[in-house]
């Protein structure tokens, strides 16, 4: 009971000072439960504006999809699925077919991946574990400046200044040496004039190794340094530590990269527009065989198509490879998923 009484003066003295004793967490839940929160109406805003956005965006892509089938539908029509199989393109007499160009896209982006990767595994290698630290930030900072380039810019060059180097420096030794063997002669035949598929693809690659390296270097700088420093610790090599600790651990922004990489490499128009070739035929399987893709096709032949099966023959390329990146998107997603599966099933 002394205590008890002793401890009230002191209570009152330090209400009386303007000092509140404190309180235990959770005293006033139930009171402060029971009053509005200032912050409850700009959270239910917040919310409607964020919920607008996922189905403002969800619409304008069934929008798109509707827009690229209703302009598609008389080339539908005419040709059915057999459109993707058929290589004739024909204006004068109403003939289209897209496999020129769906195959031209998907060999150029192709080729891009397979230049893109390595490098880009070896950019964002070299800035996160091996570069000094003086010399990290500025050569990152100048490949994620190739990003910036324009397209445009990068068409002029190829078409002006590489095709000609390609030509003399690349096509012209590979025909030479490997003229006479059965496959690789036919895969290096045609002119070497430093146009078609294979600078296409070069200049792609170009494109987008900014992308993907600078999605790697990211993924990899967040790797726990203590993983790093223990696989270190136990000798293991700089090689090992990257394959063993580090792309275990990015593997799912590793890949995010590079599907960012292809989809940046389909979509591409106007570098692909000048180095390609502008060829509506498929005669051979030739890397320097002159060709064509969606997106040149479409910037080529567009605005000058009238309305009727060539236009819609054009929007149904656009609808193909509307397809092909939606499908590249949902095998990213399935490949993401089972990896996870396959981390958690692990744990």
């Amino acid at each position: 009971m002394s205590s008890v009484s002793a401890a009230v003066p002191v209570s009152r003295t330090a209400v009386e000072a303007g000092f509140e004793a404190p309180q235990r967490p959770g005293a006033d839940a139930g009171a402060a439960a029971g009053r509005p929160r200032g912050g409850a109406l700009a959270d239910r805003l917040f919310g409607s504006a964020a919920a607008v956005a996922a189905l403002l965006t969800l619409g304008l892509l069934l929008a798109i999809i509707a827009s690229l089938v209703v302009g598609a539908w008389p080339a539908i029509e005419k040709f059915g699925l057999g459109f993707i199989a058929s290589s004739a393109w024909d204006p004068v007499h109403a003939h289209f077919g897209g496999l020129v160009m769906t195959c031209g896209t998907l060999a150029t982006a192709f080729i891009a991946l397979l230049i893109a990767v390595p490098v880009s595994f070896g950019i964002a290698l070299f800035l996160t574990e091996l570069a000094p630290a003086w010399l990290r930030q500025p050569l990152g900072t100048a490949v994620e400046l190739l990003a910036a380039v324009p397209s445009i810019v990068y068409g002029m060059w190829g078409l002006l200044v590489f095709s000609p180097l390609l030509a003399t420096w690349v096509q012209q030794p590979l025909q030479t040496v490997f003229g006479h063997v059965p496959v690789l002669g036919a895969l290096f035949s045609g002119p070497p004039v430093g146009i078609g598929i294979l600078s296409a693809g070069i200049i792609l690659a170009i494109m987008i190794i900014p992308y993907i390296a600078a999605v790697m270097r990211d993924v990899f700088a967040v790797t726990p340094p203590l993983l790093k420093e223990s696989a270190y610790g136990l000798g293991a090599t700089t090689w090992e530590v990257v394959v063993r600790v580090v792309l275990p651990y990015t593997r799912a922004g590793v890949v995010g990269g590079i599907m960012l990489g292809l989809g940046r490499a389909l979509g591409e128009t106007m570098a692909v527009t000048f180095v390609i070739g502008n060829f509506n035929q498929l005669d051979s399987f030739s890397l320097f065989q002159a060709a064509n893709s969606i997106t040149s096709a479409l910037a080529n032949e567009f605005a000058e198509a009238g309305p009727g099966l060539h236009r819609a023959s054009l929007m149904y390329l656009g609808l193909i490879l509307f397809f092909i990146t939606f499908v590249v998107l949902a095998l990213s997603r399935l490949l993401l998923a089972r990896m996870q599966k396959r981390e958690g099933a692990r744990a």
